[in-house]
């Protein structure tokens, strides 16, 4: 019997010491556009900081670094699929679009931040190819987090992402979906909600 206890603490203390890989890898990315050089480009200051692929990696990242009460006014934390910038122009976000809520209080950005974090991460989504990734925005007045999509045209798709997002966020109040081509012109308006 002693035998098979030890048997059964090696195989413990291996199984911990194993990274916890997740389906799929993930970039974190940072912009800073408190002080934008005069004539520079959008996406200048993007950053591509670190890309993981565990769950290890992605706590020590989040605890000592992505919180979005870490930002400066005017800086965005981003968290996309690895390969995809972003960016409307990457080919991944081009025909896509975003569902964005706002919050005027950091602890809730904070908390529907690490929320869809873990949501992305642990594939709770239906159509969970259809999602690029998501963005938290600290401005002034009103904090945004936005989550992209690849196919804005793909309302059905759309509508299952929104509904479940609103329910991993916990917000009852409507959110809207932006077709990145609308952003563009700024004629944008809410094509779905949910």
């Amino acid at each position: 019997m002693a035998t098979d206890g030890a048997a059964v603490e090696v195989s413990g203390a291996s199984a911990e010491q194993a990274p916890h890989r997740l389906d799929k890898k993930w970039t974190f990315w940072f912009d800073n556009q408190s002080k934008p050089k005069q004539g520079a480009a959008w996406g200048n200051n993007l950053r591509d900081v670190y890309t993981f692929d565990t769950v290890e990696e992605f706590w020590c990242l989040y605890d000592h670094v992505f919180k979005p009460s870490k930002l400066p006014g005017n800086a965005d934390f981003h968290m996309f699929k690895a390969g995809v910038e972003p960016k409307w122009e990457d080919p991944q976000c081009a025909n896509g679009g975003k569902w964005t809520v706002t919050s005027s209080r950091k602890a809730g950005l904070e908390t529907m931040w690490l929320e869809t974090l873990m949501a992305l991460i642990g594939e709770q989504f239906d159509d969970a190819d259809e999602i690029c990734g998501v963005v938290a925005s600290v401005r002034q007045r009103q904090d945004k987090l936005s989550l992209w999509t690849k196919n804005a045209a793909n309302e059905a798709a759309q509508m299952s992402i929104g509904r479940k997002w609103k329910e991993i966020i916990d917000v009852t109040d409507k959110i809207t979906y932006n077709f990145h081509d609308d952003s563009k012109t700024r004629t944008s308006k809410g094509r779905y909600s949910v």
